[in-house]
């Protein structure tokens, strides 16, 4: 039987403490022992259902983290305070001082800055490839790589990792594959694809109201555990915890998700159509002309489509921020970092999401200047919206 990860949350049943069709929020740091035996083992990890204190565990954050990891088909999973609270954390679990990584060239700002700049500093190094050439990718392999990382659709430019051809790879070589599959959740599961650990951004797609900032790392119950070692586990110790209300309140929108992208994908994949009959240079997955189309078929779960982000190039940072600037104006959408919101978010990738990448080397991956990141909202009507957006890019000269 094929894997549906919305089912798997959708199976899942939570029972709050007093009868709730949600659970109760846990709003304790620090919780109590009958006795000091109970105690000693809970540090030791050697009581199950017991907490200790909520940098460690909290209910709140397992009930998410359990949701998560039947939604990636994952043993268990790890939430933390922010996407980079989860994406760095797992890189240091797996590499220490004299490891190598070979990463996507485009991929996440901050993701980026972590490997380019801070990550050297510990002494672990970084090739940045093109993740869509695997000859490319196997010849940047050393003795001393330990991570294979990438984005399963990448940020901002939408390229499509081969997840599969990747995971074969990174077993070639004894390395851990980790995808970070914050653009696609549900529409690809990286972990059925060969993936050893997936990660996402919370603060996207997945809470879905711009309101919160989480991240989670799926995978392993023995990678998982080694996260939360109290001796040496770097999400215990370097301390990214969510906080409980914050779970609580990503797991409920968690249950929606299965329609919001569904209906992401569709107006997403109406107005790429459009804009690229338009004589727009347009990327989409969803696109025959993507040059990753029939890789993500491949790949998808077909019911969620291609995903809500799309890139548009309007020929010009001028002419881009004048379209976003002008789309803000009349009411579709907001000029504004991330995604996955209800509205149309826009941003100009090369001077925001992605500016910490020099310009020398967003040149070299085709992050030009005029480029523009849509991450679609949930417009009822998607033909008004496309008939205004339109209406925009006239005025400015763009059509």
């Amino acid at each position: 039987m094929k894997f549906k990860p919305a089912d798997k949350i959708q199976d899942l049943q939570y029972f709050g403490e007093f009868g709730g069709v949600n659970p109760s929020i846990s709003d304790s740091s620090t919780y109590t022992f009958l006795s000091a035996k109970t105690m000693f083992d809970t540090f030791e990890g050697n009581a199950e259902g017991c907490y200790l204190y909520s940098r460690h565990s909290s209910p709140s954050n397992l009930y998410l983290g359990e949701a998560l990891a039947a939604m990636e088909g994952t043993e268990a999973a790890n939430v933390a305070a922010s996407g980079m609270g989860a994406i760095t954390p797992a890189l240091l679990q797996l590499c220490q001082a004299g490891d190598h990584i070979v990463s996507s060239r485009t991929i996440y700002g901050g993701t980026y800055a972590f490997l380019k700049n801070f990550a050297p500093r510990l002494n672990i190094s970084t090739a940045f490839v093109d993740i869509t050439d695997l000859e490319k990718v196997e010849a940047a392999i050393n003795e001393n790589t330990k991570v294979l990382y990438c984005e399963a659709v990448s940020n901002p430019l939408l390229e499509v990792a081969d997840i599969p051809a990747l995971s074969k790879i990174a077993k070639k070589h004894g390395l851990q594959l980790i995808v970070d599959n914050t653009f696609s959740p549900l529409a690809i599961s990286p972990k059925e694809l060969g993936a050893d650990i997936v990660i996402h951004s919370l603060t996207k797609f997945i809470n879905g109201s711009s309101d919160t900032v989480g991240g989670v790392t799926c995978a392993s119950q023995e990678f998982i555990d080694s996260l939360r070692s109290v001796n040496d586990g770097a999400n215990m110790l370097l301390g990214p915890t969510m906080d409980s209300f914050r779970a609580a309140s990503i797991l409920k929108n968690l249950r929606t998700l299965h329609i919001r992208i569904k209906q992401h994908s569709k107006n997403a994949l109406y107005l790429a159509e459009k804009f690229e009959a338009d004589g727009l240079r347009t990327v989409y997955p969803g696109l025959k002309s993507h040059p990753s189309h029939e890789l993500y078929k491949s790949m998808m779960n077909e019911e969620y489509g291609f995903g809500g982000m799309l890139v548009v190039d309007a020929g010009s940072l001028d002419k881009a921020n004048a379209l976003m600037e002008l789309m803000q104006e009349k009411n579709l959408g907001y000029l504004a970092v991330s995604l996955g919101f209800y509205k149309t978010l826009f941003s100009a990738p090369g001077t925001s999401t992605s500016s910490e990448i020099p310009e020398d080397e967003q040149k070299e991956m085709g992050l030009t200047d005029g480029i523009i990141r849509f991450s679609i909202g949930l417009d009822n009507d998607v033909e008004r919206t496309y008939e205004m957006m339109k209406g925009c890019m006239k005025e400015l000269n763009i059509l």
